[in-house]
Order: structure tokens, then C-alpha cells, then sequence
């Protein structure tokens, strides 16, 4: 947990995500992902020198036979309000249009009714749950079937509606999410899309899988070229290097040993090097310091620093099992 949310702080820290007093909604499909993002913002928000509110939300697309009941008594249990808004998408889709390719009409159908549930709800910024695989997924999906250079920002402004979509797991790769959803026991929904699994971005998947035994470090590179080119939007705001030891220090390393930790995770010294690949370089420096921990401790709670807890107020993110 404390790995996972001092990736989760880094991303935030990189590309200024939250701000003192946001209002953010989690885009909840049930999936891995999703829940695992929701469980680390509820988590963080103990940790971090400034308050957030943070709702749960999640389109039900009407295809029938998924319970979402399990994820609410996970809300219950995180301190997050959840609300679930019942659509006709699948069988908009699935049924009267039967669309050959359903994947981008759909997505555009259930942005279209998260984002109005979220001005109904008053937030203005929702959490969704890419990750580090997905990026690279989507920069390859972006050059091999539409030939351009490109991929989902991890801040999008959506000035037609307001809505600003931020993406907090963008260091954190797929296995790591599914090892954290598995060892935290989600209560992840199966998905009963019929094009589950029929994708052009499982293709991707597959694609990269098979590459990545030629060319391990194809993930890691095709990252590191989206900040340093960078996409729009990609490139790391530059802040303190300060706040960047105290991240790995909160996971019980020497000042020394998290400086090393930070150079891998922000591709400085390499030169090539970039968060994505740097992790593993991050996982060694907290091997090199696991001896020396006694009772690693994230930052004591807010709470506990002197500062009053925040309050906590009622009020699918953009893959297909995210």
C-alpha cells in the first residue's frame, strides 16, 4: 500500500492533478483498476498536507446480471459516498444499433453520462483509472490504426463541460494493480460487455506482450518518449526535489537511498531513463533499504499533525474493465 500511494503522491506532485479543496469524483466501473484507484485517493487523503473531497460514481450500462452492491459496501467501509446511474447504453448499442464496432460509441456514451452526473453532483474533476500500460497501449493503438502521434493527457480540460479528468495511476503498471486489487481483495465486477476481451486495444495488448520478450524495456521507452518529446501535456512540472525524498523516505529509506530512488523514477542521470523504467530501479533502492526498516510509516494523518481531518461529503472511467 505504502509503495503504491507514494507512486500514486509522485504522479499527482508531477503533473499538479489535485489542489487544496478539489472535489473529486472517482469514475467506478467495477473493474481492477478503478477500484484500486478509488481505495488509494480514499487512502492518500490521510497523508497528504492538504484536504479533498472524493465521491465514487458509476455508470451502469444496463446490460443486466453485474451487482455493484460489493463495491458500495467498499465505498461504506472507505468513507467515500457512492452513487450508481442506470443507463440503456449496452443495449443502445448491443441491441437496437448493433454496432460492428462498439468500443468508441460506447466510450463516448459513457462519458457523456459520467460527466453529467458529475455537474449534477457538483464536481468539476473526476480520477480515472489508467495506467502506465494503458498509456503505452493507447500511444501504439494512436500510431498503428490512426497513424499519429499520440495518447490521453494525464490532466484533461474538457472546456465544452468544465469537467477535468486526471489520471493518478500513470507510474503504476497493470501488474502491479492486479497484484494490489488480489491482495486487498476488491470486489471487482466481472465484465459482461460482449466485446470484452475483442478489442483492438487487446490486440495492442497482445502485440506488446509479444514484443516486450525481444525487446523488454519497449514499455518503458515508448513512456519515456511521450514525456520527453513531450505529447502534449506530458511533460513533468518541475517541483522541489525535496518533496520528492520525503516521498521515498515515507517508504523507509535513507535520505541517500531515495535520492536514488527519485533520480530512476524521473529518468535524471540516465538520460534515458524515465518514471515507467525507472521503477524498477525504484523497486531495488527499497530492497537496498528493506533491511533498515523497523516500522516503515507514511507522514502521520493529518489529524495527528495538528491539522483538523477533512470533511467528508456526499454528493467509468474511460476503459471497458478499468
Amino acid at each position: 500500500m505504502q509503495r503504491m500511494m507514494g507512486l500514486v503522491r509522485r504522479c499527482i506532485e508531477d503533473y499538479r492533478m489535485i489542489e487544496p479543496g478539489d472535489r473529486i469524483a472517482v469514475g467506478v466501473s467495477g473493474g481492477k483498476d478503478s477500484l484500486t484507484l478509488l481505495t488509494l485517493l480514499a487512502a492518500l487523503r490521510e497523508y497528504v498536507p492538504y484536504s479533498y473531497d472524493l465521491t465514487a460514481i458509476t455508470i451502469d450500462m444496463g446490460l443486466g446480471g453485474m451487482d455493484f452492491s460489493p463495491v458500495a459496501r467498499l465505498c461504506e467501509r472507505l468513507g467515500v459516498p457512492y452513487s450508481r446511474v442506470e443507463t440503456e447504453i449496452g443495449p443502445i448499442i448491443f441491441e437496437h444499433r448493433k454496432e460492428n464496432n462498439p468500443c468508441s460509441l460506447c466510450a463516448k456514451m459513457r462519458r457523456g453520462a459520467l460527466n453529467q452526473a458529475l455537474l449534477e453532483q457538483g464536481f468539476s474533476k473526476v480520477a480515472l483509472g489508467h495506467h502506465y500500460d494503458d498509456a503505452v497501449e493507447t500511444f501504439l493503438m494512436s500510431l498503428l490504426f490512426e497513424g499519429r502521434i499520440g495518447c490521453f493527457e494525464p490532466v484533461t480540460y474538457l472546456d465544452r463541460t468544465g469537467v477535468t479528468q486526471i489520471r493518478p495511476m500513470l507510474y503504476l503498471t497493470e501488474g502491479m494493480v492486479r497484484t494490489f486489487a488480489a491482495e486487498h481483495d476488491l470486489p471487482v465486477v466481472h465484465n459482461l460487455c460482449p466485446a470484452d476481451k475483442h478489442t483492438k486495444r487487446q490486440e495492442i495488448k497482445e502485440l506488446v506482450a509479444v514484443l516486450s520478450k525481444t525487446y523488454p524495456d519497449l514499455k518503458a521507452r515508448v513512456f519515456g518518449a511521450m514525456q520527453r518529446l513531450p505529447l502534449p501535456q506530458w511533460g513533468v512540472t518541475p517541483h522541489p526535489r525535496g518533496s520528492q525524498k520525503q516521498l521515498h523516505q515515507h517508504d523507509g529509506c535513507k535520505a541517500g537511498q531515495a535520492e536514488k530512488a527519485d533520480d530512476a523514477g524521473r529518468g535524471r542521470g540516465d538520460g534515458d531513463i524515465e518514471p515507467g523504467q525507472g521503477r524498477e530501479q525504484i523497486d531495488k533502492a527499497e530492497q537496498d533499504c528493506a533491511a533498515e526498516r523497523v516500522d516503515a510509516q507514511l507522514p502521520e494523518p493529518a489529524q495527528r499533525r495538528g491539522q483538523q481531518p477533512h470533511e467528508q461529503k456526499h454528493g467509468g472511467d474511460g476503459k471497458c474493465n478499468g
